[in-house]
């Protein structure tokens, strides 16, 4: 009977958690989508920021983002496919735990680190900056999703691989990463999703830019770091836009995830 009551009570305490976690969620999404809504419009697409709009922030958003990805999705893949492939052991785990390290240290630590050794070297903040402190947040996500999904493929595959006379890198490329390309997508898709809303370490690498430019060697345009700027400002119409910013940024990574979410569910069909 105690085991009974306990297990009620953890069972209770656990839903009800879930259910204000739930409601908190809703409360957000319904404040960001009434009020980004009543923000929204064409002109917001197609003027840049000194005129009132966001086509350079949204730009320079995706330009960074996507060089992020550029750079770390192959250091990632190829870490991954150490650690599963080559790696064993004590140092293999070692790296292991360093990577999920990297993944829950804060954003902002990353963003200092980057002002340190990037920054700082080169005069001040600038595009390369920012897109390299996306990248080193981006890596040990793939890093860790590379190792798991390739854990999944069975060893059979493998073997038949070997047994055919292919030479290990071969059966790598060729039988494995082809078996859990699905898993790797995925796992890509919502690391970039993961890094394009991120605020904290573009303000310390790239900070923003009111104009259209594609000079990566100087400050650049950034739609979540603009939403910060936009929201202390005193005026109604900069609230406005940074309401009509946050809804846009928001849509961006809930999309993203939905689709990653869809190819992993058909996948499993």
């Amino acid at each position: 009977m105690k085991r009974l009551l306990i297990n009620k009570i953890a069972l209770f305490l656990s839903s009800l958690s879930a259910i204000v976690g739930m409601l908190f969620l809703a409360w957000i999404l319904a404040t960001l989508f009434l009020k980004g809504i009543n923000s929204l419009s064409f002109s917001l697409f197609v003027n840049d920021l000194v005129d009132g709009g966001l086509r350079n922030l949204i730009f320079g958003q995706f330009l960074m983002a996507l060089i992020a990805t550029v750079i770390g999705v192959p250091l990632g893949m190829m870490a991954g496919i150490y650690l599963r492939e080559y790696s064993n052991g004590r140092y293999a785990n070692l790296i292991r735990d360093l990577s999920d390290i990297m993944m829950s240290a804060p954003s902002i630590v990353i963003g200092s680190f980057v002002f340190v050794t990037i920054v700082v070297p080169m005069g001040g903040i600038n595009g390369f900056a920012g897109a390299i402190a996306l990248a080193i947040m981006l890596i040990p996500i793939v890093v860790s999703t590379t190792d798991n999904m390739l854990s999944l493929v069975p060893k059979e595959l493998r073997e038949a691989g070997i047994a055919l006379g292919g030479a290990k890198h071969q059966v790598i490329l060729d039988v494995v990463l082809k078996a859990a390309k699905v898993g790797l997508m995925t796992g890509i898709l919502l690391a970039f999703a993961r890094i394009i809303g991120e605020t904290a370490p573009l303000l310390f690498t790239s900070g923003t830019n009111s104009f259209w430019t594609t000079n990566l060697n100087n400050a650049f345009p950034s739609l979540s770091v603009s939403i910060y700027n936009l929201a202390n400002f005193p005026t109604d119409k900069a609230r406005d836009l940074a309401w009509a910013a946050s809804f846009i940024l928001t849509m961006i990574v809930l999309f993203i995830n939905i689709v990653g979410r869809i190819i992993t569910r058909e996948k499993g069909k």
